[in-house]
């Protein structure tokens, strides 16, 4: 079992990948080690735990097609939210969750996938005791937009 959720989670990566292709290709090839990841915030915040960061791996999520590394403090949760566009996402390291406010968690340990359609209201947890990395993907901008109350 672990070695299919391996398996198909790397294939849901590299299907994941596949959505920044047409901007990939007009760059040269790179190999970054993960060491060199440049974090940067996004104003993403809990309140309690911390900031969510970013690291691009390819394009620019505030203007279109891109592939991102999301870090996640231990214990964060979003607040409702909703994107304008979809997210392919792949957990890297943690266990995270993801679903509509008042569902129960589904725990994502490494190399799970999870699928977040436009428009949906959801709330994003890193319910490990050590912070979450995920891969997102998206064929839009990155934005996040706050559920109204």
């Amino acid at each position: 079992m672990k070695t299919y959720l391996r398996t198909s989670g790397a294939a849901v990566l590299a299907f994941a990948l596949t959505a920044g292709i047409a901007a990939a290709q007009e760059r040269p090839s790179a190999s970054i080690p993960v060491t060199q990841l440049k974090y940067g915030p996004t104003g993403v915040t809990d309140g309690v735990h911390g900031e969510v960061q970013a690291a691009a791996a390819y394009g620019d999520s505030s203007k279109g097609p891109h592939g991102t590394f999301l870090k996640m403090p231990a214990g964060f949760v979003s607040p409702i939210h909703s994107h304008s566009g979809d997210e392919w996402v792949v957990v890297i390291s943690g266990v995270a969750a993801n679903g509509r406010p008042g569902a129960q968690d589904i725990p994502l340990p490494v190399g799970s996938y999870f699928f977040q359609k436009s428009g949906e209201a959801h709330i994003t947890k890193c319910i490990s005791p050590n912070e979450c990395i995920l891969f997102l993907s998206q064929k839009a901008k990155y934005d996040f937009i706050p559920a109204s109350k």
